[in-house]
């Protein structure tokens, strides 16, 4: 088994159907409801993984609550060549538990869309542990070069 760490195929083509809104300004259409799942190193993730699954998710106790968290947009912008977006950092407190990566998805009921899409996919590069503390993932800044979603010509 393997995490590979990607934006999917069906989160792709959804994107190109309109199916996935960055809009954070309040204008129609609102923005999409996007969370965020933490895998063991057991679970298989990849380019074709289509929607959330509990399979190798972390069991909801000791600080985790499937179906993940809840993550913030933090906008959508552009440079000369790459548009892009990303979302504020998101934290589990308490927590005593093993992670090796996880799923961004989209937790929206929108007509067309996979229920639960998936987005992206990201390996932490190794097992992450956190005992009795605070287990945090730190979302790259916001811009051309950095931003978990990036779109380039």
């Amino acid at each position: 088994m393997a995490i590979t760490s990607c934006l999917t195929n069906t989160f792709k083509e959804e994107l190109l159907q309109g199916h996935h809104s960055f809009n954070t300004s309040g204008d129609t259409p609102a923005g999409s409801a996007f969370k965020i799942a933490l895998y063991n190193s057991s679970a298989d993730l990849d380019t074709t993984t289509t929607a959330y699954t509990t399979t190798e998710e972390l069991a909801t106790a000791t600080g985790y609550t499937r179906p993940g968290a809840a993550l913030t947009n933090t906008g959508v912008a552009k440079s000369t060549t790459t548009s892009y977006t990303d979302f504020s950092d998101v934290s589990w407190t308490s927590a005593s538990f093993t992670a090796r990566g996880c799923m961004i998805y989209n937790s929206s009921t929108i007509s067309g869309l996979t229920t639960d899409a998936s987005v992206a996919i990201i390996d932490f590069g190794g097992d992450k542990t956190v005992s009795s503390g605070t287990f945090t993932i730190q979302f790259p800044t916001n811009d051309s070069s950095d931003a978990i979603i990036r779109i380039t010509s």
